[in-house]
């Protein structure tokens, strides 16, 4: 599959004796992964993104068979309900979708039998899509990076003729205009971009070209704004793609997961980037591999990262003690591709993917207190 197109109950004496404990024997329930709701379409290489009035955009995807869809779709985390809100005006996958300051969600390239320029905005008021312009250069599989200054960074990705891209460009949400700027060093797609405290946007990993010549980077690269150019950010200690990446509560960047070349060999490790000095270090391992988990893992409002897809079980890496544990509850299937985006109340949705078997899924699952 192209990577390209490629988410109480006590009765009678027992209640009575929960009543009659002293508050020194009461817990809070734990913090759990389970299934809340049901998408309309089954679907991966989607996008979900929390809009202001604490909803969740589901928009686009892969469907099973391989094509893309148009359909959109609305979470309710108040009464974990969903349903159909508008359409987009093209079919996408692999597609980007970046809440913007204004509450918009601007919706960018992707994948539908053609590589996408096109962009779109969600209005929440209006709930539907607008033209919003068009990139620069077609591209699917590529990283969107909202910048302090309210524009948009978009990095590498696949475009027309099944191109490896090294261009990334500048979207202005105020003009609704693209501009090129400086190119990376290599071209990169499955790859991450991460926006750094002080304002850079850190490129990690990625690949370029297809098996049997498919090309594997170690290298980082950083973005800076002021000169519009990528300059060397150091080297990973293990080349990686369709890996994830995330800021840490401070600073640094946490590098999770991926695989090797072939795609057989999936990675459990993590490793860390510190801004100040410029260079990686091995971070904690999880307890299980994961690969094709872009943009799922969910910095928590504790500081803990919640690393959601790719294995049938969630984890945590708990930021005082620096080691990972599962999370009770499981997925029916190690998800790939699926989407996840933080909750206004601090919980973490997690929605969609496809299993090894290639079946799409339709589950909508929640992380957090019962």
């Amino acid at each position: 599959m192209s990577s390209s197109i490629a988410l109480l109950r006590f009765g009678g004496l027992a209640a009575f004796a929960l009543l009659v404990q002293p508050d020194c024997a009461r817990t809070e329930p734990a913090e759990s992964l389970r299934q809340v709701a049901t998408l309309r379409t089954a679907r991966a290489a989607h996008t979900a993104t929390t809009l202001p009035s604490g909803h969740v955009l589901v928009v686009g995807g892969m469907v099973d068979g391989g094509g893309s869809t148009a359909s959109v779709e609305l979470f309710d985390p108040a009464q974990n309900t969903v349903h159909e809100v508008g359409s987009l005006a093209e079919q996408r996958a692999g597609h980007t979708s970046t809440p913007l300051a204004d509450g918009r969600v601007l919706v960018a390239g992707g994948y539908n039998g053609a590589y996408l320029a096109s962009l779109e905005s969600f209005d929440p008021s209006e709930r539907r899509f607008r033209p919003a312009g068009s990139l620069r250069v077609e591209r699917s599989g590529h990283t969107a990076t909202l910048l302090r200054d309210g524009r948009i960074l978009f990095v590498g990705g696949i475009g027309r003729g099944w191109t490896f891209l090294r261009s990334a460009e500048v979207f202005d949400p105020a003009t609704g205009r693209s501009e090129l700027v400086g190119s990376m060093a290599v071209p990169r797609e499955s790859q991450t971009a991460t926006l750094l405290a002080d304002g850079r946007v850190l490129v990690i990993g990625g690949h370029s070209g297809r098996r049997p010549n498919v090309e594997l980077y170690a290298s980082a690269e950083l973005f800076d704004l002021q000169t519009r150019r990528f300059e060397n950010a150091g080297t990973l200690a293990i080349a990686r793609h369709k890996h994830d990446a995330i800021r840490l509560a401070d600073g640094r960047v946490l590098v999770i997961g991926g695989a090797d070349q072939t795609d057989r060999v999936h990675y459990a490790t993590t490793e860390i980037y510190t801004p100040e000095s410029g260079a990686f270090e091995r971070g904690p391992s999880m307890a299980n591999r994961r690969y094709k988990i872009g943009g799922t893992s969910t910095l928590l409002p504790t500081g803990d990262v919640l690393v959601t897809s790719g294995a049938p079980v969630a984890e945590i890496l708990d930021a005082r003690r620096w080691s990972f544990r599962e999370v009770p509850g499981r997925f029916p299937a190690a998800y790939r591709f699926a989407a996840a985006t933080l909750l206004r109340e601090g919980d973490v949705l997690i929605a969609g993917g496809y299993s090894d078997g290639n079946q799409n899924s339709s589950g909508i699952w929640r992380f957090g207190q019962p």
